[in-house]
């Protein structure tokens, strides 16, 4: 059982990628309710507020702060084994009020998605900073845009090249966990658009492979992580 909570609060793009744009959030006795992609995957956004997916969210801190406190409170998830929160890239307000309001729940820790150029990486390196300033764990970064798979001849070509060697060397020099390594797929981009599983459309890609191995790889960390927990209680 999975939730997927979009903190994105000014482009909230969830509710498009699975397929959900134009769903209507509705109130019941015990809260909202999350909108289903699956029986066991349920999705909450502020997309699923506005009038419009042209809507701008103007809004400063507080405001921002307030509607995802509403959604860790008001929302009715029922009996999750997974909650997964999709956050704006940087070290912002969305970034440190997720972090203040679930303190006491221990977090597994956090995904951090790069890219290979060094612009990228200048940015990652601060949010692995942000990561320990407030003490909260690094499961693994995953290098996105990784290369360029050819379909036809399966070359791969380097379309970011990674000039000061790319997330595997960021992490190496961070003490960091690489997860792996996304290729580049055309397929990925549409999928998003329309709203459909990358992962069940091009089941052969290379990158559904990284996705599949990746996905593996932060079970494990968590199952790990509640283990020792366990041990300890």
């Amino acid at each position: 059982q999975v939730a997927l909570l979009d903190i994105d609060i000014c482009g909230p793009s969830i509710p498009k990628m699975m397929g959900l744009e134009g769903e209507q959030v509705h109130q019941s006795g015990s809260g909202w309710s999350p909108v289903y992609v699956e029986e066991n995957l349920g999705v909450m956004s502020v997309g699923f507020l506005l009038s419009s997916p042209d809507d701008a969210v103007i809004w400063r801190g507080p405001k921002k702060n307030g509607l995802i406190k509403q959604f860790l409170r008001d929302v009715d998830w029922g009996e999750i084994d997974y909650l997964i929160i999709d956050t704006p890239p940087g070290t912002s307000d969305e970034h440190l009020s997720i972090v203040q309001y679930l303190s006491a729940t221990h977090i597994d820790g956090a995904v951090i998605i790069t890219t290979p150029q060094e612009v990228s990486l200048q940015d990652v390196r601060k949010e692995i900073n942000f990561c320990h300033k407030v003490k909260l764990p690094i499961i693994g970064v995953v290098e996105n845009m990784s290369g360029f798979i050819c379909p036809k001849c399966k070359n791969e070509s380097q379309i970011f090249p990674p000039t000061t060697g790319g997330a595997e060397k960021m992490c190496q020099n961070l003490n960091v966990s690489l997860l792996g390594k996304v290729p580049l797929d055309p397929q990925i981009g549409k999928s998003c658009d329309k709203g459909q599983s990358f992962l069940s459309e091009a089941p052969e890609s290379p990158a559904t492979l990284s996705y599949r191995n990746i996905i593996q790889r932060i079970q494990e960390y968590c199952d790990q992580r509640h283990f020792q927990e366990e041990k300890i209680i």
